[in-house]
């Protein structure tokens, strides 16, 4: 079929395998560019077939040389519809890794499920033992609980009083007004149920009771600050609700890991164009000012450039590294210094419509995005016919 990127609001219905693989590609050659480091082995990724999570895989494995299991619930190509862009990517992954000689297999389905987990707690153990790196990246917009079976959705919303701002329809370029109302307790409850620690615990706590984490395991968490021009929607918001809940099962599970002599870290990353950032109010246009300035301070970086950084100079350095006063690693330190912030925070009241395209980079944030889903990708002939029906090598589904 031919495979034309479908915008519905802020998501992207179709996705194209070409672009997919050849974004994945860039990624891979970009971790192979920097060299390899001594890093992780044996390494678990849940929430692994796009963005932070991706990008985490594609490092550990190109530049350490680990075996990964990736988890993520992704959805295959039917008569009418393309799969999804995980899925392309992880196919993508899975066939360069393959090719190159490295071990990676992928299970699709809940990661919220206990069958999930026992269906990985089995893998590891018969194929790696124990793993010593575990990478939570789960960005879902609800959860069903595995004991309850009851089903929590998030919001995003402010908490207390209405924000009112302003926010950008991207496709459009225009620039409006918006106002939100704040959420109910009930609903912040969800969001942190969703977005929160509780399933992060769950994962570690259960294959440590399998006797699955090695000696000296880690396991880390991402997580978002952001400026106070977003604090009312986010950090003050649901979402920083879930955050904070993420932070402190990050404290307990280094108590429990302590036995192993491991570590459970958060790390605060830089601003960036994902299907969860891009259904943000306000983060869109914050975004596209924010590319402009570090573009043209030429610190600005996408998930792979910050996730090898991480793992290179942070995770796996050999000295100590220096965490914030929470505990958490901080490698939005580019996004939030000092001129950068001032800057935005100067021309944030000045942007309309008419001026969106001049006084910030609302086309660099709108390629990003296609981007996601495999469109906009140089050298791809989006009028040529292609197969949407794409295999992943060793998938094991639900």
């Amino acid at each position: 079929m031919i495979i034309q990127a479908k915008i519905r609001g802020f998501i992207c219905t179709t996705a194209h395998p070409e672009g997919c693989f050849k974004a994945v590609e860039e990624q891979i050659n970009y971790v192979k560019s920097q060299g390899s480091f001594k890093g992780p082995k044996q390494v678990l990724v849940i929430g692994a077939s796009t963005g932070y999570g991706l990008a985490s895989r594609i490092t550990a494995t190109f530049g350490a040389g680990a075996k990964t299991i990736g988890v993520f619930f992704e959805k295959e190509a039917d008569e009418k519809r393309t799969a999804t862009a995980g899925w392309y990517n992880t196919a993508a992954f899975e066939t360069i890794a393959h090719r190159e000689h490295h071990y990676a297999k992928s299970i699709n389905g809940d990661a919220f499920s206990h069958a999930i987990k026992e269906k990985v707690a089995k893998l590891i153990r018969d194929d790696l033992k124990q793993v010593d790196l575990i990478i939570y990246s789960l960005a879902s917009p609800r959860r069903t609980h595995p004991d309850t079976g009851e089903t929590a959705s998030s919001v995003l919303k402010p908490i207390g009083h209405p924000f009112t701002g302003k926010t950008v329809d991207a496709f459009r370029f225009e620039v409006k007004p918006i106002t939100i109302e704040p959420a109910t307790e009930i609903e912040t409850k969800h969001t942190i149920d969703v977005m929160g620690g509780e399933d992060w615990a769950l994962w570690i706590d259960f294959l440590k009771k399998e006797n699955l984490l090695a000696p000296g395991i880690k396991t880390l968490a991402y997580s978002y600050v952001g400026p106070t021009l977003t604090h009312a929607i986010y950090k003050n918001g649901t979402i920083g609700k879930a955050k904070e809940h993420l932070l402190a099962t990050a404290h307990r599970l280094n108590e429990t890991l302590k036995i192993l002599n491991g570590q459970a870290l958060l790390s605060v990353n830089k601003g960036v164009v994902t299907q969860a950032s891009a259904a943000i109010p306000v983060v869109p246009l914050y975004l596209s000012l924010l590319f402009k300035f570090m573009k043209e301070k030429g610190t600005h970086e996408g998930c792979i450039e910050q996730i090898y950084r991480l793992f290179k100079n942070f995770l796996y350095t050999s000295g100590n590294f220096v965490c914030d006063k929470q505990g958490q690693i901080r490698i939005d330190d580019l996004e939030m210094q000092t001129d950068i912030q001032k800057k935005i925070a100067q021309q944030w009241p000045l942007i309309t419509t008419e001026n969106l395209k001049e006084l910030t980079d609302i086309e660099g944030y709108c390629n990003d995005f296609y981007r996601l889903f495999g469109f906009k990708i140089a050298d791809i002939d989006y009028s040529a016919e292609t197969e949407a029906h794409v295999k992943i090598d060793s998938i094991l589904s639900q």
